[in-house]
């Protein structure tokens, strides 16, 4: 046990020496290793003071060398500078001596022209002696003329002007005479030639249109609801459409007689409704006839539309389109109305084009001379002032306007193209069978008929049918009584006895009719 403990005490003894030694060898290195360092220390501060004093030199020897450069070429450019500088003041001092032998030639330029200025002057003294004397002498020769020929010399001129004036005029005349001789036989030949060839190259259409239309029904029963119970029904389409319904014994057929194409090509597509239909009676009618006209209208349209395409005219005025195309459903002296016109453009333009004129320009006046005839509402004016008017308001061309104006010589020919649309005019309907004079008599005074009508107060619409045979009054109910409408047919029957002209009797029947409509919802 002591034995042990002996061992141990030994033990720690010997570990606590071994640390105290550890210790002592320890901070014996450390010192030296601070030592070591501070003189390591000193050496690195004693080469970098070495190393920045050579650097500083060198940078000092740079800035010398560069200074030394700069200076260099400053004194190289200051010489340049001096060398051009001589330059130019030696150029500037060639120049001054060049100026200077030009002022001295010019200086003997100036006394030389001096010197020749005299020469003239002298020159022109003897020039103007020698005139002086050639005149005299000139006079004198003149004196002995006139003593010898007895005449004096304005007489010898007057005599000898009025000799070569008279022979002039003789030769003018003659030669006058031959040339306008010659360009009327060339004229006629020319004009002619390109009439004859303009109608050859235009294949017309018979274009005369009849007064009635012919509706052709799958079966006579029709007929019965078309008449309807005491007639009703042909009366509504009557009073509806201002059309004159012939029921006979034609056998599947009923004849509509107008002497509007307009009134029967509304009545043809109504009745073929109704009968497709089935549904004929009054209210029915009315209704078929009304929205008929409203499809009529955009056929119209359309009619002019297409025409405009096939003709080859652009940018014309929309409602100058409808016009065209209404023109479709009107005659003149039985001469379909839109036929004549196209028969016209179509002349016009080829006639243009022989006299090497625009072609384009004098079509577009021949379609549209005739628009005139188709107004929307009566007025005074001729149809050709009046077609003038109305191209005039939707911005045609002064040519055109003046065209259609001039093609009855009720304006003033402006343009060349304006005699050519008169003679094309003329020349569709001129062609044998082209125009009934009768008929257009016939449908005049059919037209009168129903104005006259029209300017009574109350009247709403007034329907020439039978062949102008009966007038038929549709007056508002709510301003003609019934006493009024007696008063009213009597004044309508007297006033068309005292102012028309007309074969046989006219029948004047006034409709007044009383409506009372509501709608149950």
């Amino acid at each position: 046990m002591d034995q042990n403990v002996v061992f141990i005490i030994i033990g720690v003894t010997a570990l606590i020496v071994g640390l105290i030694a550890g210790r002592l060898f320890f901070a014996k290195n450390t010192k030296k290793q601070i030592e070591d360092a501070e003189q390591t220390a000193q050496n690195i501060l004693k080469e970098a003071e070495l190393r920045a004093e050579t650097i500083k030199k060198e940078k000092q020897l740079e800035a010398k060398e560069r200074f030394v450069q700069l200076k260099s070429d400053y004194e190289r450019d200051v010489l340049e500078r001096n060398r051009k500088t001589g330059e130019a003041e030696n150029r500037i001092k060639q120049k001054e001596l060049t100026i200077n032998q030009k002022e001295t030639a010019l200086d003997k330029q100036v006394k030389d022209n001096e010197v020749i200025k005299e020469n003239l002057n002298r020159q022109i003294e003897v020039v103007a002696q020698k005139r002086t004397e050639l005149e005299k002498h000139q006079e004198e020769h003149i004196r002995r003329l006139e003593k010898i020929a007895g005449l004096s010399a304005d007489e010898a001129k007057s005599q000898l002007i009025e000799s070569l004036k008279a022979d002039a005029h003789s030769q003018a005349l003659t030669l006058q005479q031959e040339i306008i001789e010659d360009a009327k036989l060339k004229a006629n030949k020319e004009a002619r030639k390109i009439v004859i060839q303009s109608i050859q190259r235009t294949a017309a259409e018979v274009t005369i249109e009849n007064t009635v239309t012919v509706f052709n029904l799958e079966t006579d029963e029709i007929k019965g609801q078309i008449i309807g119970r005491e007639g009703r029904n042909i009366r509504a389409i009557e009073a509806a459409t201002g059309v004159d319904l012939i029921v006979d014994d034609t056998p599947e057929a009923i004849i509509l007689s107008s002497f509007d194409p307009l009134r029967r090509e509304i009545a043809r597509l109504s009745l073929q409704r109704l009968v497709s239909d089935g549904r004929i009676h009054p209210a029915r009618i009315e209704e078929v006839v009304e929205k008929t006209r409203r499809q009529l209208e955009e056929q119209i349209m359309e009619i002019g539309e297409r025409t405009v395409i096939e003709m080859g005219i652009h940018g014309l005025h929309k409602e100058l389109v409808r016009i065209v195309g209404k023109m479709r459903f009107r005659s003149s002296y039985g001469q379909n109305l839109l036929m004549h016109s196209r028969e016209t453009a179509n002349l016009c333009g080829i006639m243009a084009a022989e006299l090497g004129m625009n072609p384009k320009l004098a079509k577009r006046a021949g379609l549209l001379h005739d628009i005139g005839k188709v107004p929307d509402e009566e007025t005074e004016l001729t149809h050709a002032l009046l077609g003038a008017k109305l191209a005039e308001k939707y911005g045609e061309n002064p040519a055109v306007v003046n065209a259609i104006g001039a093609h009855h010589d009720e304006m003033e020919m402006q343009y060349v193209i304006s005699p050519i649309i008169q003679a094309c005019d003329a020349i569709s309907g001129a062609r044998p069978g082209a125009r009934r004079e009768m008929m257009q008599q016939y449908l005049q005074r059919i037209k009168d008929l129903e104005n006259l009508a029209m300017a009574y107060t109350g009247v709403e619409k007034a329907y020439a049918i039978q062949a102008g045979r009966e007038l038929r009054v549709i007056v508002e109910a709510d301003k003609v009584t019934d006493i009024d409408s007696d008063k009213l047919s009597f004044e309508i029957a007297q006033k068309i006895q005292t102012e028309m002209t007309y074969p046989g009797q006219i029948k004047v029947t006034v409709i007044r009719e009383k409506r009372a409509i509501n709608v149950a919802r």
